[in-house]
């Protein structure tokens, strides 16, 4: 397991861990999703792995796609004088990557310590269960970029907090808290903190008792065409992110975030 060059990867038991080591943000591309999918499937082939922690260093459990990345801003510059869709070749891989990721056949405990936000909260949601901590924001900042969600949160947030609850959080872009995220179901287990890991490790362990046959044949049924729906998903979010990566709002959207100020959109 030491081809991994961004997350760490051990064996604890009946227990694997991945440890996203990006910090202080741990923002996504390709690559650091690709591993995690690449570690779900080794724990996979591991008939000793029952369960997994996916955790972070850092501040951030993950703080999404760096828009201000300047190779990323460079490729939509190229973007902007041809194609706009041409700048999404790259997050059409990346969804490839993060579909892998729901087909994994065994349990995840997602240990949110901090900011999960947009693809971030994807990732985190893709998980079975997350452990959080009041400190920690969930948010789908999207809108907020003049863009529309990805990671296949369109089909997977509204399974966990409800279609309403959803919505509200997609229309807002607001900020979920810890405390609040646990109240309406995005998260499991809300406790200091310093105990994040340590219990997402406690609840992995309690599931990695159980039979792994029954465990394997269970999550199957309860996930069953999940993989599925998000692949659906993530095709028609490509579409949308395509069709508004484009506009003049999206840059605006962008520029406004990293200047840490309210946008000016003209709706064009």
């Amino acid at each position: 397991m030491s081809k991994f060059t961004d997350i760490g990867v051990e064996k604890i038991g009946h227990v694997g861990t991945i440890e996203i080591q990006r910090p202080p943000l741990n923002f996504f591309d390709i690559s650091l999703i690709n591993q995690i999918a690449d570690a779900l499937e080794e724990f996979d082939r591991d008939i000793e792995i029952r369960s997994s922690v996916l955790a972070a260093q850092g501040k951030a459990f993950c703080a999404g796609a760096n828009f201000n990345d300047p190779a990323r801003q460079e490729q939509e510059a190229r973007a902007a004088k041809g194609d706009p869709a041409d700048s999404l070749g790259q997050i059409n891989h990346l969804y490839v990557q993060a579909v892998r990721i729901f087909r994994n056949k065994k349990p995840i405990v997602a240990a949110v310590h901090g900011a999960a936000i947009g693809g971030g909260l994807g990732l985190a949601v893709s998980a079975d269960f997350r452990v959080t901590c009041p400190e920690a924001r969930f948010a789908a900042n999207f809108t907020k970029l003049g863009f529309h969600p990805g990671f296949g949160l369109t089909a997977t947030l509204p399974e966990l907090v409800g279609k309403n609850n959803a919505e509200l959080i997609f229309y807002t872009s607001r900020r979920v808290t810890g405390e609040d995220a646990t109240r309406m179901g995005l998260a499991n287990v809300c406790v200091p903190q310093d105990q994040v890991r340590a219990e997402a490790m406690k609840l992995a362990q309690e599931i990695a008792e159980c039979s792994p046959l029954g465990l394997l044949s269970t999550r199957a049924t309860m996930r069953a065409g999940l993989a599925d729906r998000v692949l659906a998903a993530t095709n028609h979010e490509l579409a949308e992110q395509s069709r508004l990566r484009a506009t003049e709002d999206f840059k605006e959207g962008v520029k406004a975030t990293a200047e840490r100020r309210v946008a000016n959109f003209k709706g064009r």
